[in-house]
């Protein structure tokens, strides 16, 4: 268990709890349980000097002065303080993804396979920045990047699709990151043109699918 601070400032006043790093995570992402992530029954203006926080200040500031309830506002909409321990290891965990997908979907000018370990060697000799995010949404500019060192290229689908105004929300964000061309039309219909990485585009239409109830029209462009 890793202990760390979640706090939030209102009104010039400093909200503080203690909490455990990795389940205060998960309740952010609405996942967690709260009771295992709160470690203190008080909310402090100070943690660290156990300066508690009144009563007065909690309902004018949060609405309630029932500590649970604040306890989750603090942690959703707050700071969870990151350990440079965690920061660390979530790092290696995407670079690892990228080193991974690279492996697996990055081929030679000559169309040879690269090993893991000449993956990682080049990402180094290139100084590439992995990202925390998604590895389909940086790929483009990791390949840039290493290209400099290691002549690398992935094959990419190109793809036309055509979303129905009722769906156009959720899919938009499945969309934005691979989308190249936008057009609405006058029905509030979405036409786009995605282009990706060849080994994302079954877990794409997946998504795609998903999001639209199965109801748009793809069509590869070669």
């Amino acid at each position: 268990m890793t202990q760390t601070t979640a706090r939030v400032k209102k009104g010039g006043k400093n909200f503080e709890i203690l909490v455990d790093l990795d389940e205060a995570m998960k309740v952010r992402r609405g996942e967690g349980n709260l009771g295992v992530a709160v470690l203190t029954d008080e909310i402090f203006h100070n943690l660290k000097a156990g300066e508690k926080a009144a009563v007065i200040d909690l309902e004018n500031f949060f609405g309630t002065s029932d500590m649970m309830a604040v306890a989750e506002k603090i942690i959703k909409d707050g700071e969870v303080v990151r350990t440079a321990e965690s920061m660390k290891s979530e790092h290696n965990v995407k670079y690892k993804q990228v080193v991974d997908f690279l492996a697996s979907n990055a081929v030679s000018p000559e169309g040879r396979p690269y090993t893991p370990d000449r993956i990682m060697k080049a990402l180094g000799e290139a100084r590439v920045n992995v990202k925390n995010k998604p590895v389909e949404a940086q790929v483009s500019e990791i390949l840039d990047q290493l290209s400099k060192v290691l002549p690398i290229k992935i094959e990419m689908k190109k793809v036309k699709l055509t979303v129905p105004a009722l769906h156009t929300g959720k899919a938009y964000g499945i969309v934005k990151e691979f989308m190249i061309e936008e057009n609405w039309k006058d029905n509030g219909d979405l036409e786009v043109v995605v282009e990706m990485p060849a080994g994302l585009i079954f877990d794409f239409y997946d998504k795609i699918n998903g999001a639209t109830q199965g109801s748009v029209l793809s069509e590869e462009i070669k």
